[in-house]
């Protein structure tokens, strides 16, 4: 159980490592990211025509990476699987069957401005449509973030949605990425979901504490301490190189609060499609404190066929996977459907 307080509490009880209206350290590493695919490339040593550099992919769905994970690429191999998440290419402006610009059915499930429920008892709050990181297979790279955001309206009309169904018991922040939001953002939120009694339980889906693991600081971390239901943190990692130092450290904190973390992969191809790959981040995350938890197929969003899998050889990868490791260091392999209930396994 997280420690509940009042947050002022919390707060104090930690220094700010900036003066009063100085960006926090995150918040300037955020702003240093790389946005240039040619200046990503030439730190790595790399041609940009030998790999297929888009500039319409770029126009659709713009490059943003931060120097922390580029230090965590391979100089030299166009293979990087860090890197195949984030170069835009050629391949993603190529039209495939069966793709298409809202392939989970987010539209159809909107309940309130912000707010998309899917499954029973569970509401999804997309918090932000703002990102540390712009991942090529993103399943929300051309959702309308300027008009489907529950910041609009500080937050009234998405808190109101879920306070009005007593069915809801847990809250998910999403987006784009929620920790992308200031602190003070995120507790005027919480403050207000503090006032729903049929809350049970919180949910974040983050992928910042991996790609930028420094916004798991003092304040984030007195915030997430003084909420008052049991946590759970689902981070997104896709591959054991991923994960270093900085982030081990994070996970750390975040575990010592109490919360449950887990990790939520999706499988691609060129990045995580053999069962070495898969062996290697479950083995990874968990020595970092996290419990693989889905691996998802990929959602068939437009632009990102090159990533897929076919289910036969999914299927193969997890069963590689269950014979060389214990039952829960192996991810349930599923998939979202429109209308579906709830994810289905594959």
């Amino acid at each position: 159980m997280i420690t509940a307080g009042p947050l002022s509490m919390q707060l104090s009880a930690f220094p700010r490592p900036q003066s009063p209206g100085a960006p926090a350290r995150w918040q300037q590493l955020w702003r240093q990211a790389l946005r240039d695919p040619h200046a990503l490339l030439a730190r790595l040593q790399l041609d940009p025509a030998a790999l297929g550099v888009s500039e319409a992919a770029m126009a659709q769905f713009a490059l943003r990476v931060p120097e922390g994970f580029v230090a965590r690429m391979r100089p030299g191999d166009a293979a990087d699987p860090l890197l195949r998440q984030v170069l835009p290419i050629d391949e993603e402006m190529r039209p495939a069957p069966g793709f298409s610009f809202d392939a989970v059915g987010d539209g159809a499930a909107k309940k309130a401005t912000g707010v998309i429920q899917k499954y029973r008892g569970r509401a999804l709050l997309v918090a932000t449509g703002s990102c540390a990181i712009n991942c090529r297979y993103c399943f929300r790279r051309h959702f309308d973030y300027g008009a489907e955001n529950a910041a609009k309206g500080g937050w009234q009309e998405a808190v109101a949605a879920i306070a009005a169904d007593p069915d809801i018991d847990e809250v998910i922040l999403s987006g784009g990425d929620p920790l992308s939001l200031a602190t003070h953002k995120l507790v005027e939120l919480t403050d207000a979901l503090r006032a729903i009694p049929h809350i049970r339980r919180l949910r974040i889906h983050t992928r910042l504490p991996i790609v930028l693991p420094e916004r798991v600081d003092e304040e984030l971390l007195a915030w997430l301490g003084s909420l008052p239901w049991p946590l759970a943190i689902v981070v997104h990692a896709n591959h054991a190189n991923e994960f270093d130092a900085s982030v081990d450290a994070a996970m750390a904190r975040l575990r010592g609060l109490g919360a449950q973390l887990l990790n939520q992969a999706v499988l691609l191809r060129g990045v995580n499609d053999s069962v070495q790959a898969l062996q290697d981040l479950s083995e990874r995350s968990f020595a970092a404190g996290v419990l693989p938890y889905y691996l998802h197929q990929l959602d068939k969003v437009e632009g990102v066929a090159h990533f897929e899998v076919d289910d036969a050889r999914a299927k193969d990868l997890i069963a590689g996977l269950t014979a060389r490791l214990s039952g829960y260091l192996v991810p349930k392999l599923v998939r979202e459907l429109p209308g579906d209930p709830s994810k289905r396994p594959v």
